[in-house]
């Protein structure tokens, strides 16, 4: 990981650039938490068309909301699931889907503008502008993906594929990640980084925790939740029978459900264990203010997911509590960058 220039160009401070940021990346963070309810209530495929620029506006008439209805009658999710479903009801769906296409589209000026300006005024330097644009882009490919995968939707299954669902939470998770990264090191201060190893660790941590939501994303989509809701067994297994049932076998971590789940619950106590010994070896090392504080906020942010995890399997996955565990793991990959980059040390302006 390159480090990023935090230059001052025409001699101007650059913390303005790192607010701007944090704001993008709470965005960010509020649309997700929103993509995970509209997944969770069924309401991403209730918008069958997508029009990036005359999309923005909603149906204003009522023929305007029955065209709008009859498009969604043609899809599998109303033929299949939704059969005989009132107009009220779907506005109800519509209006969900809507507002996480609509909140793609703040985002995006939200961004684009701010950017150049900041870059027209000298805030920022064409190495950073340069970062800050592909990140725009990588949006834009985001929203591209997204559509994609509500196509996959569209057609003769009423279910997205959960491999796409998985790619655009990831590509999500990483756009959310790139930009708090940048906005730390605008607004950090320089603190001295311990040793090579504690950094390792540190991003080790960080890696594992995006895998898990990885494999979070692949639950929501194989709904790998819905089934063997006992703990701390499964039905009473340790390492329950019949697992890697798929064919080919190797393939069973990412197609069969209960692999899916075993896979995912295994990966938390991995987590949990190695942010436990990441939590003792920082209290031995020679951290500064941010490094403590970080050190501590993922520990809490661990355990607090752990929590909301068990709750949210025994109880089937619920939709308040499943949008609240999506909520911890972002917390938690949050604490995470935010503990990695304290260890990185990297100076800021």
């Amino acid at each position: 990981m390159t480090a990023i220039s935090t230059a001052k160009p025409g001699g101007r401070s650059v913390r303005p650039v790192g607010w701007w940021l944090i704001l993008v990346a709470v965005v960010i963070f509020a649309m997700m938490i929103w993509g995970g309810y509209t997944r969770q209530t069924d309401s991403g495929l209730s918008m069958v068309q997508w029009h990036p620029i005359s999309g923005v506006v909603p149906p204003m008439s009522r023929k305007a909301w029955q065209a709008e209805f009859d498009h969604y009658k043609k899809s599998p999710q109303y033929q299949d699931v939704n059969k005989g479903m009132t107009l009220k009801a779907f506005k109800q769906i519509f209006w969900v889907e809507y507002l996480h296409r609509v909140l793609g589209r703040i985002i995006g000026v939200l961004f684009a503008l701010p950017l150049l300006y900041f870059f027209l005024t000298r805030r920022i330097g064409k190495g950073l502008a340069l970062r800050l644009f592909g990140i725009f882009v990588l949006g834009g490919l985001q929203g591209l993906l997204g559509w994609y995968m509500v196509r996959s939707g569209l057609h003769s299954v009423p279910a997205v594929s959960p491999y796409r669902l998985t790619a655009h939470l990831g590509l999500a998770v990483v756009l959310y990640g790139l930009v708090l990264w940048i906005a730390f090191s605008l607004l950090a201060r320089t603190e001295p980084g311990p040793g090579r190893r504690l950094k390792g660790f540190g991003f080790t941590v960080l890696g594992l925790i995006f895998l898990q939501i990885l494999t979070g994303g692949l639950m929501s989509g194989f709904h790998a939740g819905l089934i063997d809701n006992t703990w701390p067994s499964m039905n009473g297994y340790v390492i329950p029978p019949h697992l890697f049932a798929a064919t080919p076998w190797w393939l069973a971590p990412v197609r069969d459900p209960l692999t899916i789940q075993f896979d995912h619950r295994l990966l938390a106590y991995i987590i949990v264990a190695a942010v436990a010994v990441l939590w003792w070896r920082g209290g031995k090392a020679a951290l500064g203010p941010r490094g403590r504080l970080g050190r501590h906020l993922l520990l809490a942010a661990v355990l607090a997911q752990l929590l909301i995890g068990i709750f949210n399997l025994l109880l089937a996955a619920p939709v308040a509590l499943a949008v609240t565990h999506l909520g911890g793991a972002l917390v938690l990959l949050t604490a995470a960058l935010f503990f990695a980059h304290a260890l990185w040390g990297e100076p800021s302006g």
